[in-house]
């Protein structure tokens, strides 16, 4: 399990390293996250100079209580509220992104199929495609930042445990939607992608969970977002080609 997260990790860096052979296209897909991101970030810029009525507004009850105990509470929550929020909006980020950049994201894409070797589809997953991929994600998405407000409320370790599991949960579901343009544009789903992937867990999970993280740096989701696809493409080609849990895409068979 720690080999394939640790390979998974290492995928996302051979993403960032594909940069030094097709500079042009890897900085394309940097306009639509950059675009993206700056309507994100204001939201959550927002909701941080919102917090304080927020949690007020939600926390009533606790008007008369003792100091310093309505702070302490009312800190807790805009704290667990914050990180669902980021939870969400670093998914609704990917798959609005994806949408919106799917042109500039099928041409990376493309580069690493070509430059992996083998035969390449003449047709993506295609636009409509992508924007249902994404409406499913931010759904998702939308149950994990609950699931992460729910868990953050528990007594002493919530507020630690929610975080954390708000990054396991959204990076894996990352990295599910970022692999599946190799899938779909194969017209590989459902049942016959999962049979793929299976032996690949820990992989995915690495992966997700190393491109989650670098989503949190200030500015890394723009410049992580080509990256991550390439990486992503890379990971589908080696589930696709059988190749070893230690995903080198060296080992990759040429045809």
């Amino acid at each position: 399990m720690i080999g394939g997260f640790l390979s998974g990790v290492r995928m996302l860096a051979r993403g960032f390293a594909f940069w030094s052979k097709r500079p042009g296209i890897m900085f394309l897909g940097l306009f639509p996250a950059a675009i993206v991101f700056v309507v994100v970030v204001a939201g959550l810029v927002g909701l941080g100079f919102g917090l304080p009525s927020i949690t007020d507004w939600l926390t009533p009850f606790a008007d008369d209580w003792v100091d310093p105990w309505p702070g302490i509470v009312r800190g807790v929550l805009g704290t667990v509220v914050f990180a669902a929020a980021v939870v969400l909006a670093a998914v609704t980020f990917t798959a609005v992104t994806l949408a919106v950049g799917d042109p500039f994201y099928e041409r990376i894409w493309r580069a690493v199929e070509t430059d992996l070797g083998g035969p390449v589809p003449e047709q993506g997953a295609g636009f409509w495609r992508a924007v249902g991929d994404s409406l499913a994600l931010i759904g998702f998405g939308a149950l994990i930042a609950i699931g992460v407000g729910l868990v953050g409320f528990v007594p002493l370790v919530g507020a630690v445990v929610g975080p954390v599991l708000g990054v396991v949960l959204s990076g894996r579901l990352l990295a599910a939607e970022l692999v599946s343009r190799a899938f779909a544009a194969r017209d590989l789903h459902g049942a016959d992608r999962r049979r793929l992937l299976r032996g690949h867990r820990g992989a995915m999970f690495g992966f997700g969970v190393a491109t989650q993280l670098c989503f949190m740096v200030p500015l890394g989701a723009v410049f992580t977002m080509p990256a991550a696809v390439a990486g992503s493409t890379m990971l589908a080609r080696a589930a696709l080609d059988g190749v070893t849990s230690s995903f080198d895409p060296a080992h990759a068979p040429r045809t």
